[in-house]
């Protein structure tokens, strides 16, 4: 038999015609032929006649097979380079079936072990020299797929054109292509078991088309110029020493556009830096900007983990980005979503035709509150597949933070379910144990990387030691929302303000547990949608009232142990909800109870940068001390904020009440001078300030106590 004719009736060819072939280099590419020639064997199916460049001249392929097989005989020192093939799109480059792997035993087996930290640099479509060419190396972990072929721009998005090929048992397919443009479209069509076809998008893709259309784009994170390293270096040199922490939080689809549409990355990093610095705010907490299909999830159904949405631009655009706030001095802290992920059928469910990032078991695998699937924490691969993503955005992107949403729905295996709806752990409780070896792994190797960035929880339960060290047995996050804080201050905000006496508990509880973690005080989106109304229509009374009251709620969060975080709008006052598809209300800044909150904000955000009594001892009880946390008939506490060099005086009146001389107990006071008043008549107040307390040396200080107010003392 000759050796055209043992090719023809080999396995692989048989498989080849059958759209399953899991090693078609065997087959296509450059073989031995004879003793003095070899042979050149493309696949192309559909096709009648088609022509490769050898050594500079076209030459016609003759067909051997009526499926699209067709062969070139060649001398036998012909190499690989000396000929090329041409794309569907007419595009030309050597043929992807004469390279060797581009993927070694050790890749795959710290892909394996779940150890694989650049994994990014590995999987997806990936631009790479080997063997002496340039092309673009596809790859995807499939480990239950009968075939795998990547289809695209370049193929004509036949999957019968480029099948991939498997690495051994590690369920990697693999296939490195030359003359692969950037910007291309792809995707995966994976055959299954049932043989079934699923078409998928890239999980590891850099970059997506634009919302409907889902396919992967081929891009490079690879050209931009850092223009960075004094904000980076300055950034771990920080690491262990006390900073002010006060977040924007932005949706960026929806803080400013244009004629209705996104700005882009750019267009946002100029408006919001600027912004930024006016303002007062330390760092952005951009709302998820991974790819999503849809825009009323807000970002928090993420399709591709490693693509910023191609709503506002390109990865280099979202480079630029992060670029021009980290030379103006601004952090960025991404919003990231590993708990969970969106059922549509291009993404990562039932990915090979089996549940290989989720859970197969619904009572593990499907979230009761967003039908949404889990992901199996357990499993190796999938695990280095999220802690690779945390990795990508600060190595790639070099963002600051992470921002870890809904970490009490991946702790507990029994969260939001049935008694009937959830399945123990080993010991037969309801901690996950998979997801707290996840977090632990995640947190000392995001440290270990990257010193000086943030992790951040949004952790809603009284789960223990979430901030403390993994080596302490912790969680190892850096700061935990505080989201008892915020129910009980914006429950107690809400009352009517002849009744707050009776709810003076939800002003003082927070004091009890402040130092047990290291707690971030936010007031976030989820506070201000879902008919929960905006920050200024929760409050109570008149006009006025409103606006006073909520100039007392920033002032008084300002004051309180622990970093900050504020959404965007509170800080203008809007009267509607957020919504995702409507720009800010900025046109309510002509109106002067807007423009006075917005000055206080402004003024207050600086003045807590200024002032390291208010950030230094965050997490440190001997940096906070009772003045009168019981003045409960007129609603009114104080509390001393220490830091090394001295110390402020905080007093908050949480009633409309004005009080021309109100008496402070305090023996620690020898002089004070007010140096905040959100009472002040140019942030819309009635002007009730403290030009000159009264002293009573070794007893206190009579004030005036302005209504609805914040006033804060540097005291001696």
């Amino acid at each position: 038999m000759s050796s055209r004719d043992s090719s023809i009736a080999s396995q692989q060819f048989t498989r080849l015609l059958a759209g399953e072939a899991y090693d078609p280099h065997q087959i296509l590419g450059i073989h031995p032929f004879s003793e003095k020639e070899q042979v050149i064997r493309l696949w192309r199916p559909g096709a009648e006649q088609i022509f490769l460049k050898i050594q500079g001249q076209d030459v016609a392929a003759a067909q051997v097979h009526q499926a699209g097989l067709f062969e070139v005989i060649v001398p036998k020192d012909l190499q690989q380079r000396d000929y090329q093939i041409f794309h569907h799109n007419g595009t030309s480059g050597q043929d992807p079936y004469t390279f060797t792997p581009t993927i070694g035993d050790v890749d795959q087996y710290l892909f394996s072990k779940g150890v694989h930290y650049k994994l990014y640099e590995m999987m997806g479509a990936r631009f790479i020299e080997h063997q002496g060419c340039r092309g673009v190396r596809f790859a995807v972990w499939a480990p239950a797929a009968r075939s795998v072929s990547v289809v695209g721009d370049f193929n004509y998005w036949d999957g019968r054109t480029n099948p991939m090929r498997v690495l051994g048992n590690s369920g990697i397919w693999e296939l490195f292509i030359p003359g692969v443009k950037e910007g291309e479209k792809y995707k995966f069509e994976i055959r299954t078991q049932t043989g079934e076809l699923r078409i998928k998008a890239d999980p590891f893709a850099f970059w997506s088309e634009l919302r409907p259309a889902t396919a992967s784009v081929v891009a490079s994170v690879d050209h931009f110029q850092w223009e960075d390293q004094t904000w980076m270096q300055r950034r771990i040199q920080k690491e262990h020493t006390p900073q002010p922490l006060n977040v924007y939080e932005v949706h960026l689809g929806s803080w400013k556009t244009k004629d209705g549409y996104f700005l882009n990355y750019r267009e946002l990093a100029i408006e919001l830096g600027r912004y930024c610095l006016e303002m007062g705010y330390t760092h952005v907490e951009l709302m998820p900007i991974q790819e999503h299909p849809l825009d009323e999830s807000w970002g928090y159904q993420v399709s591709g983990f490693y693509a910023v949405t191609s709503r506002y631009g390109t990865p280099e655009d979202f480079q630029w980005f992060v670029n021009y706030l980290h030379e103006h001095n601004i952090g960025v802290i991404l919003d990231w979503v590993p708990g969970h992920f969106p059922t549509d059928d291009f993404s990562l469910g039932m990915f090979d035709g089996t549940s290989l990032y989720e859970h197969s078991d619904p009572r593990q695998g499907l979230h009761p509150h967003w039908n949404t699937l889990i992901f199996n924490f357990g499993r190796h691969e999938v695990s280095n597949f999220l802690i690779a993503n945390a990795l990508f955005w600060f190595d790639k992107m070099h963002i600051d933070g992470l921002r870890v949403d809904a970490v009490a729905s991946m702790l507990y295996l029994d969260y939001g379910r049935e008694n009937s709806q959830w399945i123990p752990n080993r010991y037969g409780g309801k901690e996950n144990l998979e997801v707290i070896e996840f977090l632990k792994h995640l947190n000392s190797v995001v440290h270990q990387f990257h010193p000086g960035v943030y992790m951040i929880a949004e952790e809603s339960t009284a789960f223990p030691a979430v901030t403390y060290p993994v080596a302490q047995n912790g969680l190892g996050f850096d700061f935990k929302w505080n989201m008892g804080w915020m129910n009980d201050t914006l429950r107690y905000f809400s009352k009517d303000m002849i009744y707050r006496h009776y709810h003076h508990n939800d002003l003082t509880f927070g004091l009890l547990y402040a130092f047990t973690e290291r707690f971030q005080l936010v007031l976030s989106h989820d506070e201000v949608v879902h008919g929960k109304q905006s920050l200024l229509s929760k409050m109570p009374g008149d006009v006025w009232q409103k606006f006073a009251n909520l100039r007392l709620l920033f002032s008084y969060t300002m004051c309180q142990p622990g970093k900050k975080l504020f959404f965007m709008g509170g800080e203008i006052g809007q009267w509607n909800e957020w919504y995702c598809k409507r720009e800010l209300e900025w046109d309510l800044l002509r109106f002067p109870n807007h423009q006075g909150l917005h000055t206080m904000v402004k003024e207050l955000n600086h003045f807590y940068i200024s002032n390291n009594e208010l950030w230094e001892n965050d997490f440190d009880y001997r940096g906070f001390e009772w003045v009168d946390f019981n003045d409960r008939q007129n609603s009114v506490i104080s509390y001393l904020r220490k830091s090394s060099h001295g110390m402020l005086l905080c007093v908050h009146n949480f009633t409309p009440t004005f009080h021309p001389s109100y008496f402070i107990h305090s023996d620690k006071i020898t002089s004070a001078v007010e140096c905040f008043n959100s009472d002040h008549e140019r942030f819309g107040g009635s002007g009730k300030l403290n030009l000159n307390p009264q002293i009573a040396p070794s007893h206190g200080m009579h004030i005036q106590l302005a209504p609805l107010a914040t006033m804060i003392f540097r005291i001696s």
